[in-house]
């Protein structure tokens, strides 16, 4: 296939983090004294940036601008606290990464997740990994499945999409690798279904780690 760079997603693909999400989420609904939600719920919460996520785990009649904003700030203050609590990479994952890195790939994050989360945990748990870049939500940048994430990766490392990989977990991830005329890889060890991804047009479904490597 003469791939060149493998971009991942973050949540759900390279590093489980539901549980982190989701206790921050909860703690952030405790403190208004609403109901809360299961680890099931927030495997469909997640996906879109934070803003969807709040929304998504307030009631209904409670999802105004003003109620989101303030719901993202105790949000990412609780996550960012505890954001490597529960978090640990998918079982595969540290392998197959150094294995690419050691057969010359290029390697990329493109993730909803905001930056500075998106990098904090990329340091924390593949500290070995030359990613380059890392990228997460960034304010004026569109998210997933806007394809701007992906084309600006491809630009930076001067690789045309057909030689390119994009792996992730959901529909969104498939979708924006589409849209960047990018190959990719739905993963179903993540948040999402295999359904979800077959709908999507996965150009590829794996379902173990390793496997990425027969798509190079």
């Amino acid at each position: 296939m003469n791939t060149r760079l493998v971009i991942f997603d973050l949540d759900g693909t390279l590093l489980d983090t539901i549980g982190d999400l989701a206790v921050a989420c909860n703690a952030s609904l405790a403190m208004r004294g609403l109901p809360q939600h299961s680890y099931d719920d927030y495997c469909g919460f997640v996906g879109n940036g934070i803003m969807r996520l709040v929304e998504r785990a307030l009631p209904e009649p409670l999802r105004t601008p003003e109620n989101v904003a303030l719901m993202r700030a105790d949000f990412v203050r609780c996550y960012t606290e505890h954001i490597d609590a529960r978090t640990r990479p998918y079982e595969g994952v540290p392998e197959l990464l150094a294995g690419l890195s050691q057969r010359g790939l290029r390697l990329a994050v493109a993730s909803n997740k905001f930056q500075a989360g998106t990098e904090k945990l990329v340091r924390r748990f593949f500290p070995g990994i030359a990613f380059d870049p890392v990228f997460g939500q960034r304010e004026g940048v569109p998210l997933k499945p806007d394809p701007a994430v992906a084309e600006t990766i491809l630009a930076l490392t001067e690789t045309p999409p057909g030689q390119a990989l994009f792996v992730g977990d959901s529909g969104i991830d498939i979708l924006t690798a589409k849209a960047a005329g990018i190959r990719s890889a739905g993963v179903t060890w993540g948040f999402r279904s295999r359904t979800e991804l077959e709908e999507a047009g996965a150009d590829h479904i794996v379902d173990r780690a390793e496997e990425i490597l027969a798509l190079l």
